[in-house]
């Protein structure tokens, strides 16, 4: 693109950005530094995309602003669902007065009191009928009241002191036992990590909202305390890491990444050399468990998925490796069965449906049909192999079909073979072995939006703090996003579980294999009565 080309001349170098970025810094608030800091650094990203080949002004809106849904139903709408669209304004469902979105049993950390009637008790005599019994009923009737507190809480314990006086002496009370030895519970600390990498809040962002309650925490106390909690939970990260290599099934993906040290190497580096920064995700399904893991740096997913495997014990059976087409994310050591992900693929012809709606329909339904055939062997709790057999009798007929489609629209030149949809129709041909491994293996996923929906952790990260400043605080940063995010795809309460790891880490560093989110309750229990640091 000419345009394109004319402009990005006008744009400084990275190393003149920065300089400029270092003078202004001093200058300005925080908050309007990172302002401008952003859009600096947006200007050339933008552009880098213009210059992708295939780059579509409609596809350049969804990078930018995401897409609400790629539906078939909303990609392509028909014209009778349309009509009944318009015909038929949104109806708004109202629940009951004093009820919010949620039934009391989804609270799962909310604090249960316990409300006995005050005159009746089990086992008495009916008032109502006077004839049967009181029986408790399992489910009690609950009532919600949430409350609202500062993330971080502070107290001061005031020692009243005496002094004599006539000899001047001076007598001070004794600190409560709940006062502690050290002034940061390890709690703050686990919470501070929760909303920057959990939640995507910077450390800044952090540092004025405590300010604004009455309870300072700067940020380079929230990095201390951060720092610290992240060698007490490392061993298990590390035993997270030993469990996800033997897994059956492996995720992996990657997106681009900011380190500033990093940054500087890659600048002074030779030409030629790769200058690349990403997080990859990879996400493990172990049996009955889910593992979420995370590294930045130089490596591509591919490389990260080699380091892990070598953790895998010998003799087991290739694991299923799900990922998108791309190279870099293949293992180019180890054996795998490559899956490729079908929503990879149908976005190509979701990118082109306003362009070529008839064609891209019979693709985007025969797909939804797919995926509706999977989702009733989820909803049915088929075992794996349940699940290939019924894909064999349901899904394979609609793939083989699609694929006799798509072949026919190339060898009878129905479609060009460089425009949108011939790029569309080529990906799905070029990629249909590992497309289709869900209808030969048993237990091989249909895509990869499990890691996809992961590395969304490691993109907030990346759009509110704008990029890791060290390594260092990089590896803190992954460490955490993979304990927290395992904690969420197993449905346990990431604080929960990092505050009982961290006032318990000296079990935790003699047997982390005891303390990973799903079975860590059952190692307190077992635990026997030794002193544990809380403060």
């Amino acid at each position: 693109m000419k345009e394109t080309a004319r402009f990005a001349g006008l744009l400084l170098p990275e190393p003149e950005r920065s300089r400029f970025l270092e003078r202004i810094r001093p200058l300005l608030p925080e908050a309007d530094f990172r302002v401008i800091e952003q859009l600096i650094r947006a200007v050339p990203e933008v552009l880098g995309l213009l210059e992708q080949r295939g780059m579509s002004i409609e596809r350049l809106r969804r990078i930018a602003f995401g897409a609400a849904t790629e539906k078939t139903a909303t990609v392509l709408p028909s014209a009778e669902g349309a009509a009944a669209r318009v015909q038929q304004p949104p109806t708004v469902e109202r629940g009951r007065p004093g009820h919010g979105r949620h039934a009391a049993r989804h609270y799962t950390g909310a604090r249960r009191v316990p409300v006995p009637h005050p005159t009746l008790r089990p086992g008495q005599a009916c008032p109502s009928c006077q004839k049967g019994k009181l029986r408790a009923k399992r489910e009690p009737a609950p009532a919600l009241r949430l409350q609202a507190q500062p993330p971080i809480t502070a107290q001061v314990y005031e020692a009243e002191v005496l002094r004599c006086d006539l000899c001047g002496k001076t007598f001070t009370a004794p600190w409560p036992v709940e006062a502690g030895l050290e002034k940061y519970d390890r709690s703050v600390g686990v919470m501070a990590a929760l909303l920057r990498y959990g939640s995507g809040m910077p450390a800044y962002r952090l540092a004025q909202f405590q300010g604004s309650l009455g309870v300072p925490l700067p940020a380079s106390t929230q990095w201390e305390l951060v720092d610290i909690t992240a060698v007490w939970l490392h061993p298990l990260w590390a035993a997270l890491q030993e469990v996800a290599a033997q897994a059956p099934l492996l995720h992996n993906d990657d997106t681009s990444m900011r380190v500033s040290d990093l940054r500087r190497q890659i600048q002074n580096q030779p030409a030629g050399q790769r200058t690349g920064i990403f997080t990859t995700g990879i996400v493990a399904e172990a049996g009955p468990h889910r593992i979420a893991l995370f590294f930045t740096g130089r490596q591509h997913a591919g490389e990260n998925l080699d380091q892990l495997l070598r953790q895998r014990q010998p003799g087991l059976p290739a694991p299923v490796h799900m990922c998108d087409g791309l190279s870099r994310n293949q293992s180019a050591v180890f054996d795998t069965l490559l899956a490729g992900c079908l929503a990879h693929g149908r976005r190509g012809f979701v990118e082109v449906a306003t362009r070529f709606p008839d064609e891209c329909r019979q693709v985007l339904e025969s797909l939804r049909a797919v995926y509706r055939f999977d989702a009733q062997a989820k909803r049915e709790a088929l075992s794996p192999e349940q699940r290939l057999r019924f894909h064999q009798t349901h899904s394979q007929p609609v793939m083989d079909e699609l694929k006799t489609w798509l072949r026919q629209q190339i060898d009878e030149k129905r479609v060009e073979p460089n425009s949108g949809l011939g790029d569309a129709i080529d990906y799905l041909l070029k990629h249909w072995k590992p497309l289709t491994l869900f209808l030969r293996v048993a237990g091989a996923p249909l895509d990869n939006n499990i890691c996809e929906h992961a590395l969304k952790m490691a993109i907030l990260h990346r759009k509110n703090s704008l990029s890791y400043k060290t390594e260092r605080g990089a590896q803190v940063g992954d460490l955490f996003m993979s304990l927290i995010h395992t904690c969420r795809l197993n449905a346990v309460n990431p604080f929960d579980y990092l505050i009982t790891a961290v006032r318990h880490s000296q079990s935790v560093q003699a047997t982390p294999h005891q303390w990973l989110p799903w079975n860590y309750r059952q190692a307190l229990q077992n635990l026997q009565p030794v002193p544990e640091n809380t403060g």
